[in-house]
């Protein structure tokens, strides 16, 4: 729905570039005649606004209702709707603060049984070539003699390549013990 100040415009934009009368552009718009001639006899409040604003930097986090009973204690005679009216004009809002993200439970060390080959853990380390072309090495690592169990170099590890040889590997240390 368009308000009366932005049928006034087109009105206006209407009646200068297509040199409409004013009954045409108002029929086109479909805005009434009478509000287009509307002149406003409200004071201006430029003081109250300013006022409104101040109050509204100083004091973030407060709405309209809260700087409602502040102007009061000033001494200032509005009503609330008159208050929430500027303040919306205004474009005075109080902004959002972001959720914090709550734990969902409590953490728990992993529990890690002390002898070798019980864990390991995968790592990647990449680095280039002098041409500029990129490789990884794919470390597997025992979690408690911090052995080195395989170290795969290739220009692209897919998943699958990865799970193979960690397998592959835990089949070697088996077949070692």
């Amino acid at each position: 729905m368009v308000g009366p100040a932005a049928k006034r415009a087109a009105v206006a934009h209407l009646q200068a570039v297509m040199s409409l009368s004013e009954r045409r552009a108002c029929s086109i718009v479909s805005a009434d005649r009478k509000m287009i001639r509307y002149r406003s006899s409200r004071p201006p409040e430029a003081e109250l606004r300013g006022r409104l604003r101040d109050l509204a930097n100083e004091r973030r986090r407060f709405g309209y209702r809260r700087l409602f009973v502040l102007l009061r204690r000033e001494g200032e005679p509005s009503g609330i709707n008159r208050i929430y009216r500027l303040y919306r004009e205004e474009e005075l809002a109080v902004r959002k603060r972001r959720a914090r993200r709550k734990a969902v439970r409590t953490r728990a060390p992993i529990l890690v049984e002390a002898r070798p080959n019980a864990r390991w853990s995968l790592d990647f380390v990449h680095d280039q070539f002098a041409n500029g072309r990129r490789f990884r090495i794919l470390n597997i690592v025992d979690d408690v003699t911090k052995e080195c169990l395989g170290a795969i170099p290739e220009t692209s590890i897919s998943g699958r390549r990865v799970a193979r040889n960690s397998r592959q590997s835990s089949n070697d240390v088996a077949s070692q013990e």
